[in-house]
């Protein structure tokens, strides 16, 4: 927990999808991170096929933002080995916080997280009918939501950032290829992050998506996927900027994608 300020500045970024051959390509864009805000937030695919060499290799591109703090949740491509516990011991090591159903506190505003899953959005979400592996794979998405519900419940801060690495809502998966939509993310998110009032919401996954959207509630979510930011910014590296501003009940945000100087 850091002491509260009146305005935060929060940079975030997901599908890094950190390689072999990353070593040197990271680190820049990290260190103007440093710079530039307060609070690192990393949304899922930090390594390409979930591997320890690659973590470990994040883990030493991180280190010129060590001096801020840094909170993640993986990735579906942080699974691929079967190392992801692997993948969170080598990047917690370092100093970045690994949210899964979890939370903590920066500067007077909450944070929670968890993976995500896929199942679609709205009337085309996938029910819990039929055969067992359709129950289970819809049980899959029911169970992170209620991991995320749990962790915005215990957070007592006025603003609450909810951080995954699949979409919660349609609006910022649009782009992509439409029959691509079911796996992209699930609408059962949408109702959580309602109910619990939450501020912002950053996600990644959606490469060929939309940078923002918002909840039914007016929730302002955005996609920060790199790949996204890279097509949309021209730049070689970038993430996003927001500028959350503390004042009573009531939060400004002034956001932007940046693009990293060499």
């Amino acid at each position: 927990m850091t002491t509260p300020k009146e305005t935060i500045r929060l940079a975030a970024v997901g599908d890094i999808h950190c390689t072999r051959r990353s070593q040197g390509a990271l680190e820049g864009v990290f260190a103007q991170i440093a710079q530039v805000a307060d609070v690192l937030l990393l949304c899922g695919d930090l390594t390409d096929y979930g591997l320890p060499e690659e973590a470990r290799i994040l883990a030493r591109e991180l280190s010129p933002a060590a001096r801020i703090p840094i909170v993640g949740v993986l990735g579906n491509h942080d699974y691929e080995s079967g190392k992801a516990d692997e993948v969170c011991r080598i990047l917690s090591d370092v100093g970045l916080l690994m949210l899964d159903g979890t939370t903590c506190e920066f500067h007077g505003v909450g944070f929670a997280g968890v993976k995500g899953f896929a199942g679609g959005f709205g009337k085309a979400m996938l029910q819990s009918w039929g055969e067992g592996p359709i129950k289970a794979f819809v049980h899959e998405a029911v169970e992170e939501v209620l991991k995320l519900e749990s962790a915005l419940a215990k957070l007592r801060t006025a603003h609450r950032v909810a951080l995954l690495h699949y979409s919660p809502i349609e609006a910022t998966v649009v782009g992509e290829r439409r029959e691509l939509f079911p796996f992209l993310g699930t609408s059962r998110f949408e109702d959580c992050l309602n109910q619990h009032s939450v501020t912002l919401v950053f996600h990644g996954h959606a490469h060929q998506g939309s940078l923002e959207g918002r909840t039914s509630a007016g929730i302002p979510v955005y996609n920060v996927a790199m790949p996204l930011l890279l097509r949309t910014s021209g730049a070689k590296l970038a993430f996003r900027l927001t500028d959350l501003t503390i004042g009573g009940d009531d939060s400004e945000e002034n956001d932007e994608s940046v693009e990293p100087q060499d």
